[in-house]
């Protein structure tokens, strides 16, 4: 598949998460921004936890999340940018110990690899939040140059209800993409 000139490509890897039926609000923000957005997932964010067709409609493109075969075109080019939202304790833990056993992880271990800027939205819960090894493996994501947004658990707040989860936070942490000449 030919890009469009100029456009960078932004790649968005989402776990299995509550909130992760909102992506599309993320997807809507970066082409609004001028990325063209192709969507990793992890395999058990696929069951159900977001509208797999309605972001292959979206975007154009289908959503990844199982390793293709050696013969098989790549289905996107290579990323100029990672935002993943959101993402979770499983995730966090298993990148930072570079676990690459899904295409998500093996695509956030490469991007890091790569050097190519990637922005996390954290969806933890606070419990996990303060497990030693998830704090962990924030400072390790960090020290690879990882962006970070604000830790979202997604409880209630004092006024009982859950707050937005801040999507376009994630293209706020990435560097703006190069725009055409």
């Amino acid at each position: 598949m030919t890009e469009p000139a100029g456009k960078p490509f932004l790649y968005v890897v989402v776990c299995a998460a509550g909130i992760a039926a909102g992506v599309s609000k993320l997807i809507t923000a970066a082409q609004e921004r001028n990325w063209e957005v192709g969507v990793i997932a992890t395999p058990v964010a696929t069951g159900g936890f977001f509208d797999t067709e309605a972001v292959e409609a979206q975007t154009g493109r289908p959503v990844r999340s199982a390793w293709r075969s050696p013969a098989d075109p790549r289905p996107f080019p290579p990323p100029d940018a990672v935002a993943v939202a959101p993402a979770t304790f499983n995730t966090v833990n298993k990148w930072a110990a570079g676990i690459a056993d899904t295409l998500a992880l093996g695509t956030l271990c490469e991007a890091a690899g790569l050097g190519v800027p990637i922005a996390a939205l954290p969806c933890v819960a606070d419990a996990l939040a303060a497990h030693p090894a998830y704090q962990d493996s924030l400072i390790r994501l960090r020290g690879m140059g990882v962006r970070f947004g604000d830790p979202y658990s997604g409880e209630p707040g004092p006024d009982g209800h859950r707050p937005e989860f801040p999507w376009e936070a994630a293209l706020d942490l990435l560097q703006p993409p190069a725009r055409p000449a």
